[in-house]
């Protein structure tokens, strides 16, 4: 395995392939087989551009040939920052059969983040858009190439970059390639080690720059074939990317990889915006899409104003973050497809609902482990196994779960257990059924006066009241308790888009609208929570309302900017404003907002 990485013991590796879980495949030769298996089917749409199963083999062989004609070598390290288009598929596929290893970068990662990945991978090439949404990104690598010593190659998606892309000194157009040039006259090249790196994921959370994450050929074939099954997926299914494409869940939950290989068809949404997304669900008869709680969300705000036909949605993956149950009883009456709840983490163990699962399982619990191999582990701050019913933090380990993150031996030695339990910092709890429930992070905590408070169950009752929206959940740091609770909420103002569905009659819904029309005062929230039973060290200290919530490139909500919001609350102003950090708000999230319902 690539030095810096920590391989699975070979008692655990000779296992999996024992079970038949591993079974040597590159991912760089399934492109190849899925040619073979499903021909002139269409494996991916973007844009205007529509590829079958042999033209997406056919580029992948010639870009490979082409990085090969250009010097990219096994074992490389090329950083790969392209949005939702079918070239990123290409590439990613083209980088694993030359021996490559891929690095995926968000689209809106700049100088700070681009640099730490480069440095961090040691990368010799940098795959770019040129300008995507106004940004240059091909300035941006020339002066990474200028900074990393190792960085000697860039290739641009010249499609984005004009002429521009042929201007500039001598050097400046040796470093720079245009991806249309990456071509050649197929070869044959040297096999890659199917235990070895095939690509790094980035870590997760907003606090600090992220770790990579190395994720071999055997581990994630298993993983994408494994859910795919889970999920099952056949080439009738059309599954909409409506996320990034570099994120795990996207890429390969089924995702990209899990629907190509089951001989399906591969839409990619240029960004999650529900008009954009319905539009497409309707054009392409998509069945089987993956967002994240706030963007699903939006969605049912969309949907209840929306004219597109989405009855060929069969399936609405919801991941990423903590699902509340009120939002996730919405999906299959409003959107007229079955949820499908995800836990996971680029790291590895997913933990999903399944078909035929009741109705009370898919809305207040993350399923179970995809895979029998999976280990899972509820511990307390003693590592103590605690029982069923118990919240205590996840720990997992399994043969799609990394032991070890690249490069990191310092923090590898708190992230893993003395025998390769990675631990999640998740805080969850198994049912008496063996289902998943995910309670927040271990991280995602007010210590207020010595007790430790879980956001999530804050918010969860929060969002039970007839005012609010939306919640989010903070500490603020407090001179005698060490922390106060802070409750950022967006108000339900009466206008809202569930208006007239009360069942309870007509009166009871001017009621319910006279009840919203009023921001409530804080004591009125308090009082709320403690008579749904919330413990007084639970209730908010404080509470702000706030027309939207900054959001992450995913769409989670940024708990990094709420934090520092809640210490100075001229921030809170400023999150959704032109001149805010890039990617803190996507702006494609909330261009299309539902309009406000009149009320009668």
């Amino acid at each position: 395995m690539l030095d810096g990485c920590t391989p699975w013991p070979e008692e655990f590796a000779a296992r999996y392939r024992r079970e038949g879980l591993w079974r040597g495949e590159c991912l760089g030769d399934l492109p190849r087989t899925w040619a073979r298996a499903f021909g002139d089917g269409t494996a991916l749409v973007g844009g205007e551009l529509r590829l079958s199963y042999r033209d997406l083999e056919n580029r992948v062989a010639r870009m490979a040939a082409g990085f090969h004609r250009l010097g990219i070598e096994p074992g490389d390290r090329i950083v790969l920052q392209l949005p939702n288009v079918p070239e990123f598929v290409v590439v990613a596929f083209a980088l694993f059969r030359v021996g490559a290893k891929p690095v995926f970068s968000l689209a809106s990662h700049r100088a700070n983040e681009i640099r730490h990945l480069c440095e961090l991978s040691g990368a010799s090439g940098y795959v770019v858009p040129g300008v995507h949404r106004g940004f240059d990104h091909t300035a941006l690598a020339l002066r990474m190439a200028e900074e990393v010593p190792s960085l000697r190659r860039i290739f641009v998606l010249d499609e984005e970059t004009g002429e521009e892309t042929g201007e500039g000194t001598g050097e400046e157009r040796d470093t720079v390639v245009p991806l249309s040039q990456v071509d050649a006259d197929p070869v044959p090249l040297p096999a890659s080690d199917p235990s070895d790196v095939a690509f790094f994921l980035l870590s997760g959370g907003t606090t600090a720059l992220p770790k990579l994450i190395p994720r071999t050929h055997d581990d994630y074939a298993y993983q994408t074939r494994a859910v795919a099954e889970l999920c099952e997926l056949g080439a009738d299914d059309v599954y909409l990317a409506a996320l990034p494409v570099e994120f795990n869940f996207t890429w390969g939950c089924p995702g990209v990889v899990g629907t190509l290989g089951s001989g399906g068809t591969v839409v990619l949404a240029e960004s999650p915006v529900a008009e954009d997304c319905f539009h497409a669900i309707e054009r392409e008869r998509v069945t089987v899409t993956s967002v994240v709680p706030t963007v699903a969300q939006l969605w049912l705000e969309e949907a209840e104003w929306a004219e597109a036909d989405l009855s060929s949605l069969r399936v609405l993956q919801i991941g990423g973050a903590r699902l509340q149950p009120e939002l996730a009883a919405r999906i299959e009456p409003e959107l007229g497809c079955r949820l499908q709840q995800v836990f996971g983490m680029a790291e590895g163990m997913l933990s999903m609902s399944r078909k035929g699962d009741d109705p009370e399982s898919v809305v207040n619990t993350q399923g179970r482990p995809i895979s029998p191999a999976d280990e899972v582990r509820i511990v307390d701050e003693r590592d103590a196994e605690v029982p069923a019913g118990v919240t205590g933090e996840l720990l997992t380990r399994g043969p799609y779960t990394l032991r070890g993150y690249y490069r990191a031996e310092e923090h590898n030695r708190r992230a893993f257990t003395e025998d390769g339990f990675y631990r999640t910092g998740d805080l969850a709890r198994l049912t008496a059924e063996g289902n998943l429930v995910i309670e927040g992070r271990l991280k995602d905590v007010v210590i207020r006066g010595g007790d430790k408070i879980a956001a999530g169950e804050v918010e969860g009752h929060l969002l039970t009241h007839p005012s609010v929206a939306r919640a989010a959940v903070v500490p603020v740091p407090d001179e005698f308790l060490g922390e106060r609770i802070y409750a950022f909420i967006v108000h339900r103002d009466g206008r809202d888009e569930r208006d007239g569905r009360d069942e309870q009659g007509a009166q009871d819904e001017r009621d319910e609208r006279d009840e919203r029309s009023e921001k409530p005062a804080l004591a009125e929230l308090k009082r709320a929570l403690h008579e749904r039973g919330l413990a007084e060290f639970k209730l908010p200290d404080r509470v702000e309302f706030v027309d939207d919530f900054p959001l992450t490139p995913l769409g989670k909500i940024d708990k990094k900017v709420l934090a520092a919001a809640a210490k100075d609350p001229a921030l809170s102003r400023r999150w959704t404003s032109a001149e805010s950090t890039p990617g803190r708000q996507d702006p494609a999230l909330s261009r299309h907002r539902a309009p406000a319902k009149s009320t009668p």
